[in-house]
């Protein structure tokens, strides 16, 4: 999953990049808020972790004409403004969840967790198609009764198609999904992840559209 993050202070920046690099999000990191609606209308993301006080623009005002273009993209605020009527305006203006600093990097997970779920109208802590079993809090993937630990590049492929069972995603779909801006990416780099989850999961786990992508399969009853 892709994360944009809005930061301007660059020790904080530096820090929550780190942390959602590694519960394997893709992070592009902008520090001010000019740019972070230019990164918006380019790319497409999964969130915005957006703070308030930024120069350029204030991110409020980010929050604000996001919602006025009728994006629907989930927006975690995190700040260090804590007054009650900060959090009312910003959750008033569209923000799915405030986060006041200083926290620790778990919650902020597990609140990006917990605004997926929202968003998706699905309030199970697992991901399923009803034969693949994914736990986004361990990165564990669950088949034929057997769990196994995924590297955080696995599991964020994994993640990715199970988002969409039965929906054939391209190379091209599948490295913007995972990889950020300043990211190096191999020729083969998918394949390479598709061929480590088959030998821990099973060769038909992910299945391979020849000319097209890769998809898992529908969701099963």
């Amino acid at each position: 999953m892709r994360v944009l993050l809005v930061e301007d202070d660059k020790m904080i920046g530096e820090a929550i990049s780190q942390a959602l690099h590694d519960a394997a999000y893709a992070v592009d990191w902008v520090q001010d808020g000019h740019v972070a609606m230019s990164a918006i209308k380019i790319h497409t993301y999964d969130i915005v972790l957006l703070d308030l006080g930024l120069p350029g623009r204030d991110g409020l005002e980010v929050l604000r004409l996001l919602r006025l273009a009728g994006k629907h993209l989930p927006v975690l605020i995190v700040t260090a403004r804590d007054a009650v009527q900060d959090r009312i305006k910003g959750l008033d203006l569209g923000a799915d969840d405030y986060l006041v600093k200083p926290f620790e990097t778990g919650e902020l997970l597990a609140r990006m967790r917990a605004v997926f779920r929202r968003k998706g109208g699905n309030a199970m802590t697992v991901m399923t198609n009803g034969v693949l079993t994914l736990d986004p809090a361990t990165h564990d993937a669950t088949h034929a009764g057997m769990s196994y630990r995924l590297s955080a590049r696995e599991y964020a492929l994994l993640h990715t198609l199970l988002l969409r069972p039965g929906a054939i995603l391209s190379r091209t779909e599948l490295e913007e999904r995972i990889y950020g801006w300043n990211e190096e990416v191999e020729s083969n780099a998918v394949e390479f992840l598709i061929h480590a989850i088959r030998k821990k999961l099973g060769a038909t786990i992910i299945k391979n559209v020849r000319g097209v992508g890769w998809m898992v399969a529908k969701h099963k009853s």
